[in-house]
């Protein structure tokens, strides 16, 4: 799906006093995990809430180091509702659905130590995300499935809170493109990897942030960013493993249309995670991120709770 969730303190986010760049919108990262690659249960509806928690303690610059500011606290939480719809028309050996999701940020707090003179954040509704997708037939063997994907052609539109006068925005005022592979293969019955790849592209923001000085417009460069999951079912209802992502800009951001250099945004994290199913159309993910190797962007750690339900 940001969480596309959800750096969400991540996107849009300015640093004053030229300290650094954070500049790309809010993406998925690490909100989806294991059995990526396929809908549970067949066609149909599906729900999806996620609840996660983000907190860091330190704002990078460039080169990975600390930006140089009194305090660097950052922490909120945010709830995001994901619709699904899987139909039964057909494209080839494939069937077409389509999702939307839209995040709110519940809780917001950022302390720069200066009374928040140079970070400033509110809380809200964030951007909404549509992506119709083609979701294909699982690939059989003798004993189950042993691989099943998906296509999405998934566009971020500005439709959230933002202002100017923030640093932190829950929307990102600007569009963008982020279409995914989404890809679960079976070594055995019970254990699995999964993989979501991602390829964004942003549009031009012409309210950038007051932060930046007499600018007209900021367009965030392009970025790579990917989901990937292993885990094994240790019984019948309850699977454990490892869950991770990465994300790495790799076209500098552009500002009053001029390639600005060292803001190119930089990150990766692990950590466990698990799965409980209650039957085949109810089903609960925890997941913990910590984040590792980051460069323009903040260093912390999330933790997740994701509900799926098919009606």
């Amino acid at each position: 799906m940001k969480s596309r969730m959800m750096s969400v303190c991540g996107a849009g986010l300015l640093m004053a006093q030229g300290a650094g760049a954070y500049d790309l919108p809010v993406v998925n990262l690490g909100l989806t995990s294991f059995l990526d690659g396929g809908l549970p249960a067949g066609p149909g509806w599906y729900l999806q809430e996620y609840f996660q928690n983000y907190s860091a303690d330190k704002l990078r610059d460039k080169d990975g180091k600390a930006l140089a500011l009194p305090k660097q606290d950052l922490d909120y939480q945010v709830a995001v509702t994901q619709l699904s719809y899987l139909s039964t028309l057909r494209l080839g050996n494939g069937s077409l659905g389509l999702n939307a999701v839209l995040p709110v940020v519940t809780r917001m707090r950022v302390d720069d130590g200066l009374n928040n003179a140079a970070l400033r954040g509110q809380s809200g509704v964030g951007d909404l995300l549509i992506g119709p997708f083609i979701q294909f037939d699982p690939v059989m063997g003798p004993d189950g499935p042993k691989f099943v994907h998906r296509i999405e052609l998934q566009v971020n539109l500005p439709t959230g809170e933002y202002d100017d006068r923030h640093a932190v925005n829950p929307g990102n005022n600007a569009w963008s493109f982020d279409p995914y592979w989404a890809a679960t293969y079976w070594f055995t019955p019970k254990w699995t990897a999964s993989i979501r790849a991602h390829y964004l592209y942003n549009g031009k923001n012409d309210d950038p942030a007051l932060s930046l000085g007499a600018v007209d417009s900021i367009q965030a460069g392009q970025a790579l960013h990917a989901n990937f999951a292993t885990e094994y079912a240790v019984t019948e209802h309850l699977r454990l493993g490892l869950n991770g992502y990465w994300l790495k800009q790799i076209t500098d951001t552009q500002i009053d249309g001029h390639d600005v250099a060292g803001r190119r945004e930089k990150v990766w994290a692990i950590g466990p995670g698990g799965m409980y199913s209650f039957s085949a159309n109810d089903h609960v993910f925890v997941n913990a991120y910590f984040e590792q190797d980051v460069q323009n962007r903040p260093d912390g750690s999330r933790v997740q709770v994701r509900y799926v339900h098919h009606f």
